[in-house]
């Protein structure tokens, strides 16, 4: 059967700074604490149009963009295996901080990097499609892939 796709990118220039580091990697300078501003390209498929002509209505990912600038807008994303995942907890406490916050804004997340953030934000989106498929005006819509950006050398995908 056919099918159509579209696309909608956020792109590095978006402003999602986020902090991280993959503990796991001991020899390499990725277990140091590091980030990105990072992009996140999303594909959708559909077996049929709506009324528009459209695969996706861009205009109902207002939720989620409200999401990534939460995940990954000036915070610091670890592990929940990171074995310093207490310290970094700490540092949220801390006060110093934008607003008198502490001195990170913390988010513990299943696992960091591209692999990871795409698969979290795959999972995430592909929920809130579902939750809101009576609002879709293309019932056959889903969410095909996510594209994360570090910069534009390097990237990964996750696909379901």
């Amino acid at each position: 059967m056919a099918k159509f796709y579209s696309t909608k990118t956020y792109g590095n220039e978006q402003g999602l700074s986020c902090c991280f580091r993959q503990w796991a990697a001991e020899h390499s300078h990725c277990s140091l604490l590091h980030g990105y501003s990072i992009g996140v390209k999303l594909t959708f498929e559909c077996e049929s149009l709506d009324e528009r002509n459209w695969v996706q209505d861009f205009g109902g990912l207002k939720d989620f963009k409200e999401w990534l600038k939460y995940m990954f807008d000036h915070t610091l994303l670890v592990a929940e295996d990171d074995p310093l995942l207490d310290n970094f907890t700490a540092l949220e406490s801390i006060q110093g901080g934008w607003e008198n916050k502490g001195i990170v804004d913390l988010r513990i997340v299943p696992g960091v990097g591209c692999e990871k953030f795409a698969q979290l934000i795959h999972n995430t989106l592909s929920e809130m499609l579902h939750v809101n498929k009576h609002n879709s005006l293309t019932p056959t819509v889903k969410l095909k892939s996510v594209e994360v950006f570090e910069h534009g050398a390097n990237s990964a995908i996750y696909e379901e």
